[in-house]
């Protein structure tokens, strides 16, 4: 069995599971998604301006975590409570 064929039958089986779902949850799973990209965007653009001083641990560390690891939003938060001085 080629890579393709497998690709294929994956993707339609994502598509029937996301159609199975109401609209409340794909409204849900959508708005989830948008808050924690835009707490991930915020986390990172504060880590840019913001001086290594000012920051417990690494940047670099928090800069390849903080856009890698699915967090629902704990990761940017622990940034903010945490990661800065």
């Amino acid at each position: 069995m080629s890579s393709e064929t497998i690709d294929t039958r994956l993707s339609a089986t994502l598509t029937q599971k996301w159609h199975a779902l109401t609209p409340l949850q794909r409204k849900l799973i959508l708005v989830g998604s948008a808050i924690d990209t835009a707490a991930k965007a915020a986390a990172l653009l504060d880590l840019a301006r913001r001086p290594a001083d000012e920051v417990r641990g690494p940047k670099w560390a928090w800069a390849m975590v903080l856009p890698v690891v699915n967090s629902a939003g704990l990761l940017p938060a622990a940034y903010f409570r945490f990661g800065r001085r």
